[in-house]
Order: structure tokens, then C-alpha cells, then sequence
């Protein structure tokens, strides 16, 4: 597994799932062009980007570009980093046909390519700090944001405090607290929580 600190974009659930098993980072798919009309998830990819940074790795066919375009114009350059995988043709194995331009996507790239992508946009060789304890399921459980009987109600006001997506599941709610704060910080955000209550 390659631990990266930025949190990768990529277009689909698919491309998604490919990297979860070869990535430790936070994995955010676009849902392909539904990323133009959704201020929620541009919201969420751009505090990404000031937090710890976004990797953006979308296939190589003209929709994959237009995404990173969209994505890169409205994001500080600093905070972006790209990396491309090579024009392969073929399909993905699960496709029926291969896509409109013939072109192997995230999902379907072989995993060498994918690690020299990775390597030539420099993000292998980064280091990244520890952080204290992460946030785990049982924390959730335990102050009533899953598993509860009002633990619904309770999700979404610290979805709301953390200025977070209303439509988060508790697994996302976990992999966003676990980016953008420490365990304190958390701990001190179901604490306000329960002052407003």
C-alpha cells in the first residue's frame, strides 16, 4: 500500500475500488460529469485541496480531461497535482464494448501503470506526518453518530457543524473526519454538538 497525503479524485466508483487496493488515501470519485452541477462535492474536493492537497487521476479519453480541466481551474494550482495514465486500447472487463474512444480507463489500467503515474507526478516518494490516534467506527458508535437511536439526527448535525456533504454515509463521514481533523478536534466537535442539543 502507498500512503499518500493528498486525497486522489478520480471520475467513478470503479476507478475508485482499482485504487483502494493499492492507495491509503482518501478517494473521492466525481461521478463522472454530475461533478459540474454538484457545489457539495466541488465544496468538499476544494477544502481537500486546502487541507492536504488533491491528486487528480482521470482516465486519458477527452471526458477524463474535461473533469481534470473543471476541477484544476477552479482549484489553486499549488494545491493540485496531476497524474496521467498512458492511451492504452482495450475495454475494462466488466464493459460489454470498449468506451466511445476505445480507451482503457483508471479501472482497467494495469497496476504498473498506474505506480508509474504515480511516480512521475512525484508523489511516491512523499512523506507524510503521523497522526494522533485516528477516529475509528466504535468512536462513531459510541457517541451516538452511528448505530444509535437517534445517532440519524446526530450525523447530520455534526455533518452540519463539520460543514460536510448531508449525504455522507458513515464510512465517508469517517474517511472525511479521519482527513481533516485530529481525534481531539473531533472529540471537541461532538462536544458542541451536544452543547447545541
Amino acid at each position: 500500500m502507498i500512503k499518500l497525503k493528498q486525497a486522489v479524485i478520480v471520475e467513478g466508483k470503479y476507478d475508485k475500488i482499482r485504487l483502494e487496493s493499492l492507495l491509503d488515501a482518501t478517494i473521492i470519485p466525481t461521478d463522472g460529469f454530475a461533478i459540474f452541477k454538484d457545489k457539495e462535492k466541488q465544496k468538499l474536493i476544494r477544502r481537500l485541496a486546502e487541507k492536504s492537497g488533491i491528486l487528480i487521476l482521470t482516465d486519458s479519453d477527452s471526458a477524463g480531461f474535461k473533469i481534470r480541466s473543471f476541477l484544476g481551474g477552479s482549484i489553486p494550482k499549488e494545491n493540485v497535482t496531476h497524474a496521467y495514465i498512458p492511451d492504452v486500447l482495450g475495454k475494462e472487463k466488466r464493459k460489454a464494448e470498449p468506451s466511445k474512444e476505445g480507451k482503457i480507463g483508471v479501472e482497467g489500467m494495469r497496476t504498473q501503470a498506474l505506480l508509474d503515474a504515480l511516480e512521475k507526478a512525484g508523489v511516491l516518494c512523499e512523506e507524510t506526518k503521523e497522526k494522533s490516534r485516528a477516529v475509528q467506527v466504535i468512536d462513531l458508535f459510541e457517541d451516538g453518530i452511528s448505530g444509535g437511536e437517534n445517532s440519524k439526527a446526530r450525523r447530520e448535525k455534526l455533518l452540519k457543524f463539520l460543514d460536510l456533504p448531508q449525504r455522507l454515509s458513515t464510512s465517508a463521514l469517517l474517511d472525511m473526519i479521519n482527513t481533516f481533523m485530529s481525534f481531539e478536534e473531533y472529540k471537541a466537535a461532538v462536544k458542541r454538538i451536544d452543547e447545541d442539543e
